[in-house]
């Protein structure tokens, strides 16, 4: 309930995200058996940000490639979030759970670049982050890792947030900018 909550806080629309770029995660063939023989499909997952801070996926299937990446596409637009960000990382750590994957994101200082996985990586590279630190945990399986790592990324929260909520300054938390 807390995160269906906290997704919609942080939902966006189309018109206030800048030119989104589409990326393909990943492309599944599928198998239906029945007494005629084998019935192929295929499932298409895509991501779609516009590198500043705006990201969403979709799961699209349909029996042609093209027309499965074409309804990821669209659903991923629809998913848009906002996800506070530190320059070009994140500010803190965190940890992104989905079914048996567990992701762990860390900042990283500039410099560092993305050290992440192919999931995570285009997760990463449409939200606008370039320093990072990632371990995938449990299963790699693409839609796994990308919700866990969805999850992570709404689970953060800016630092001048929760000091406003506790009460405190930011030098009483101990918090230090890079």
């Amino acid at each position: 309930m807390a995160f269906k909550k906290k997704l919609d806080d942080r939902r966006v629309t189309v018109e206030q995200c800048g030119e989104l770029t589409d990326k393909t995660v990943g492309i599944n063939r599928v198998a239906k058996v029945s007494k005629g023989g084998r019935r192929f499909s295929f499932s298409a997952l895509v991501v779609t940000g516009d590198g500043r801070g705006h990201i969403g996926f979709g799961l699209g299937k349909s029996v042609e490639v093209p027309d499965a990446i074409r309804k990821a596409s669209e659903q991923a637009r629809k998913r848009l979030v906002k996800i506070p960000l530190k320059g070009t990382t994140i500010p803190h750590d965190i940890v992104g759970k989905s079914g048996p994957t567990t992701v762990i994101l860390k900042p990283g200082s500039p410099g560092t670049g993305v050290i992440a996985g192919a999931a995570v990586r285009a997760v990463m590279d449409a939200c606008g982050i370039k320093d990072i630190r990632t371990k995938c945990i449990g299963s790699s399986t693409a839609q796994n890792v990308l919700r866990a790592t969805i999850a992570g990324l709404l689970g953060l929260e800016e630092p001048e947030v929760v000091a406003a909520v506790r009460g405190l300054k930011l030098e009483d938390m101990g918090y230090r900018p890079f």
